[in-house]
């Protein structure tokens, strides 16, 4: 079984109004980024800092991006922090069941803030790559997004 993800056009059938340049990132970005940095996942937090590309985040996905950083020795937490600006956050309520096409309900915490305003969801998780022809959201992998030609 290959662990490679085939490759596709991640905004294929998704409503107009989803573009990637608001974003929010799954853990497994900032995991992969701490890890391989050489890596589109770096590629894509630089291009966040530079400001090419918003973040969108709530309080669920800031604390467990902290909470994992926090863990591994080669996450900065003090480093990622600066990517969860006042700018970015979703101050609302998330309805997780509006994202039940996402089959890890650890991976809906992610996908509830992308779907609630209109972001791509940034992942490497493989179950949710697979389905992402089900979601109503763009879900891509960071190296897609450069591929687009978003990620500048």
């Amino acid at each position: 079984m290959s662990s490679r993800t085939p490759t596709v056009d991640p905004c294929a059938g998704r409503r107009d109004r989803i573009t990637l340049s608001r974003v929010v990132l799954d853990m497994n970005v900032f995991v992969a980024a701490g890890f391989n940095r050489d890596s589109g996942s770096v590629r894509l937090i630089q291009a966040l800092r530079r400001g090419e590309l918003t973040p969108v985040w709530d309080a669920v996905t800031r604390r467990e991006s902290r909470r994992v950083a926090e863990q591994i020795p080669l996450l900065f937490w003090k480093a990622s922090a600066k990517l969860f600006e006042e700018q970015g956050r979703y101050p609302g309520s998330l309805a997780l069941a509006e994202v039940d096409y996402v089959p890890d309900p650890a991976d809906r915490k992610s996908a509830a803030p992308a779907a609630a305003t209109g972001a791509a969801l940034i992942s490497h998780g493989e179950e949710l790559l697979a389905n992402r022809a089900q979601a109503d959201i763009i879900v891509a992998t960071p190296t897609e997004v450069f591929e687009r030609g978003d990620g500048r």
